[in-house]
Parts: C-alpha cells; sequence; structure tokens
C-alpha cells in the first residue's frame, strides 16, 4: 500500500463536481493509497485513516471519517471490481482524503461506472450487509459519487464532514 500525494490531484476534478464550492488551493492537506482486491484492504484503509487524522489532528471526526472510509471501500470491493484482475495491473481501488481549514473529505475511486445504491435500512436492522451507504449518509454531512473521465476510468464516491 503506497502513499502518493500527487495522484491525489488525478481525479481532484471529477470529485470536486460534486462537492460544495471548495476552493482546490486551499486544500491544507493531502493523502492518498491504493488498495488491493482483497477484503484486508478494509482494514489497511482504516490504518491509513487513523494516521492521516492523527498526523492532521483531527480528533473531533475521527470516528465519523473511519467508519465512513470503512464502508466506502467495502463496497468499493464488493460492487466495483470486475471479476478478475489482469496480473500486474495497478490496484483497482484508491482511498483519498483530503482536509481544507474547516472540512475534510475521503473519496474511494473504483474502477466500476456503476451508481452507488443505497439499501433499505430498515428492512432487515439484523442484516449484516445492505446498510452501507445508510452508515455513509448517516455519519458524513453529505455525500455523493461521480464518474471519472479523461484517463481516469470508473468512479469516485465521496464523503464530506465539517470540521
Amino acid at each position: 500500500m503506497g502513499t502518493n500525494r500527487s495522484a491525489m490531484l488525478e481525479p481532484f476534478d471529477a470529485l470536486r463536481q460534486g462537492l460544495p464550492p471548495l476552493d482546490p488551493s486551499a486544500v491544507s492537506s493531502a493523502a492518498s493509497c491504493a488498495l488491493p482486491a482483497r477484503y484486508e484492504a478494509v482494514r489497511s484503509a482504516r490504518q491509513f485513516t487513523r494516521r492521516t487524522l492523527a498526523d492532521w489532528d483531527v480528533p473531533e471526526r475521527f470516528d465519523d471519517i473511519c467508519l465512513v472510509v470503512s464502508e466506502l471501500v467495502t463496497n468499493a470491493l464488493r460492487h466495483g471490481l470486475p471479476a478478475q484482475t489482469p496480473p500486474g495491473q495497478e490496484p483497482p481501488v484508491r482511498l483519498h482524503l483530503m482536509r481544507w481549514a474547516s472540512r475534510a473529505v475521503c473519496a474511494v475511486r473504483d474502477p466500476s461506472f456503476e451508481s452507488p445504491v443505497a439499501g433499505d435500512a430498515g428492512e432487515d436492522f439484523a442484516a449484516e450487509s445492505g446498510r452501507g451507504l445508510f452508515l455513509v449518509e448517516s455519519f458524513s454531512d453529505s455525500w455523493g459519487w461521480h464518474p471519472l473521465a479523461g484517463t481516469l476510468s470508473g468512479k469516485v464516491v465521496w464523503a464530506l464532514f465539517r470540521l
């Protein structure tokens, strides 16, 4: 799992389209990591998020952001990947974290163009799946998604947090 600050800006224009007006030049911090197509990547994403938020000294939304990252990465792995990833291909899922003075955004990129679909959380509270986007909506201040354009294919699903 590698961190790459410059790769963070690559999908930023597509990501920015669905966000409230946030000046990209005002981003105070950004971090990104590639995640392999394995469910163990959810744990790695949480650890990366914890380290990054600790470095940024963002204690007030720490638990909310870590929970949402877990849900977005799980959804990307479960619903956003092709049946097989060709050997030697770049990991298909990437986590991006950005911080402005009063806001933070987590975004997960995957190769699928399929729209994320929220399940009906009211149907079965005992179910172990189907509530991911309901949790994202409940714990973030806003969320959305956009297809990527240009040399990037797939989509990015993001969540915004007021700090």
